[in-house]
């Protein structure tokens, strides 16, 4: 089964499950478990960032950002289609009191400025409180721009506002932009970065970011029942994932260009934009997607949505065969 479901379908490499065999470990909670300590202490490095915190999901990674920046009554701007705001359960207002105020990203993940600003509320009590603006990256596939990053974290810093990255995919982005990843995360009050999705760990999220906040979200963790204990055996993978699976997200990106560029030349199915990572768009022209689907799924080939992601565990053999199926599905005929 090919499975272009999400990147989050992945499963570890027998050398990562190697790792995690060998692991030592002790009790997270007391903080005594070294390879947990060894991954927080890595993921600060490489962002760096004072502190890192391992964390069971991306989800509760951004929870416990918004849960350690904003109290009660406080608001956080994000983007309409974000994660943090559309696909999280509503946490931060759930658990933390805390009131969204969602804004449209435009055609390359990014929100304007101006509209921010708009969305600032006055110091007045019958508002809620801004606090915290967070951005996306990857956001669907698209890598922001160094230059609009800068731009937006000077302006929000003008404001006196804090800022999140949900970097669930951050190491994409740095990856096609060439440059440290630290280029990117210095420019964010904390990141939440995925383990479990193109890094191809099991499980398994990381929140960086200064000393104060990360203690903060290390008490809202133990809250949250996040606390683990012998959790190095989780860790080693994340280990393993950032010292050997961040390079290779180029050849994802590399499979979704192939990919790309073999669709567009059909004629009932196409592309939205051309891929900046390892997510393609589908553009369905006049295909309807269930049909679609039942006719990938007859030829072993996994889809849940017009998204198409790339991953550690699709081969170059593997991308060719969705193109042949893709292609046998545009002329109508069984391949």
């Amino acid at each position: 089964m090919i499975d272009l479901r999400s990147d989050t379908v992945t499963r570890p490499s027998a050398a990562m499950m190697e790792a995690m065999i060998s692991a030592q470990t002790g009790d997270d909670v007391y903080g005594e478990d070294p390879t947990v300590n060894k991954l927080e202490t890595l993921a600060a490095e490489l962002t760096a960032k004072e502190a890192g915190l391992f964390v069971s999901s991306g989800t509760q990674g951004n929870l416990l950002a918004l849960l350690s920046h904003c109290e009660r009554g406080d608001e956080y701007i994000a983007g309409q289609d974000a994660h943090t705001y559309q696909f999280e359960g509503g946490g931060g207002a759930v658990l933390g009191g805390i009131q969204p105020q969602p804004l449209a990203f435009n055609d390359r993940g990014e929100l304007d400025l101006n509209e921010i600003a708009t969305a600032i509320k006055p110091n007045d009590y019958h508002f809620a409180r801004t606090r915290l603006v967070c951005l996306e990256n990857t956001q669907s596939g698209k890598v922001l721009s160094l230059d609009y990053i800068q731009r937006f974290s000077a302006f929000v810093a003008e404001r006196g506002l804090r800022t999140h990255l949900d970097g669930a995919r951050v190491f994409n982005a740095s990856v096609r932009l060439e440059v440290p990843v630290d280029e990117i995360t210095r420019h964010f009050d904390t990141v939440s970065i995925c383990l479990s999705k193109g890094l191809a760990a099991p499980v398994g999220s990381l929140l960086v970011g200064d000393k104060k906040t990360i203690a903060r979200a290390r008490r809202w963790r133990k809250i949250l029942g996040g606390g683990m204990r012998q959790a190095g055996i989780l860790a080693a993978a994340g280990i393993y994932a950032l010292t050997h699976h961040i390079e290779r997200l180029a050849e994802d990106h590399d499979h979704a260009d192939e990919l790309a560029t073999a669709l567009k030349r059909l004629d009932s199915l196409g592309v939205i934009d051309d891929p900046d990572t390892n997510m393609v768009m589908l553009d369905l022209k006049t295909t309807d997607f269930s049909n679609l689907n039942t006719f990938m799924a007859a030829h072993g080939i996994t889809l849940s949505s017009p998204r198409l992601v790339l991953h550690r565990d699709i081969s170059h053999d593997d991308v060719q065969t969705v193109i042949d199926t893709f292609r046998a599905f545009d002329q109508g005929r069984d391949s």
